[in-house]
């Protein structure tokens, strides 16, 4: 269990879509709701006038990756 899970952080792209995924948390409202300078209330503000680019969120990707990490 632990070596699957640690080949899946050192040796896969979990990390990297993940970062991707969320990289919206990492700069302006998303980053600011994060340090915890704005609210919730104050983040679906943002987020209902500026309607972030919609993108896959690869939930098939996942379970295939980590399907394949776990029948190794």
């Amino acid at each position: 269990g632990l070596e699957v899970a640690n080949a899946l952080l050192t040796s896969s792209p979990l990390e990297r879509w993940r970062a991707e995924r969320y990289a919206s948390f990492d700069n302006g409202a998303g980053a600011d709701f994060a340090a915890g300078k704005i609210t919730l209330t104050d983040l679906a503000k943002h987020a209902a006038g500026n309607a972030p680019k919609q993108i896959s969120g690869r939930q098939e990707a996942y379970e295939n990756l980590i399907n394949q990490y776990l029948t190794r």
